[in-house]
């Protein structure tokens, strides 16, 4: 019965662990994501900064440029530059709370493992 309860025990570890490492990986790939956003309005606004203010500047919508003024497109650029330093740091947050839960979750597998070494021997011949 003790069997039984371990290896239902263990089932539900691994289901959380197998769950918690698809967030932590998709919450990496999204701040990646939102790193890339945040360089590349640094970049256009650093470019944007070394033009005069009279230049014809355009903005592109889909396969089209049409004709922005130079302040306008400099807010944009800020606007998107915050809106992925807030996003990364939310991200950030949200990867240490997963990262605190993985380290949880392998914590209770070694204590399941230690209270039960039959359980943790069947497992290793079934890697093996």
């Amino acid at each position: 019965m003790a069997d039984e309860a371990s290896r239902t025990a263990f089932m539900e570890i691994q289901g959380r662990m197998i769950e918690a490492t698809g967030k932590l990986k998709q919450v990496q790939a999204q701040m990646r994501n939102k790193e890339g956003e945040k360089k590349r309005a640094f970049l256009t606004l650093e470019e944007l900064r070394q033009m005069s203010d009279d230049t014809n500047t355009y903005k592109s919508i889909g396969r089209m440029f049409i004709l922005e003024p130079k302040p306008v497109l400099v807010a944009e650029q800020e606007k998107k530059f915050t809106d992925s330093e807030s996003a990364i740091a939310s991200l950030q947050t949200s990867k240490e709370y997963l990262e605190k839960q993985m380290v949880e979750i392998e914590n209770n597998l070694k204590e399941l493992l230690q209270q039960d070494p039959g359980l943790a021997r069947q497992i290793m011949s079934m890697s093996v």
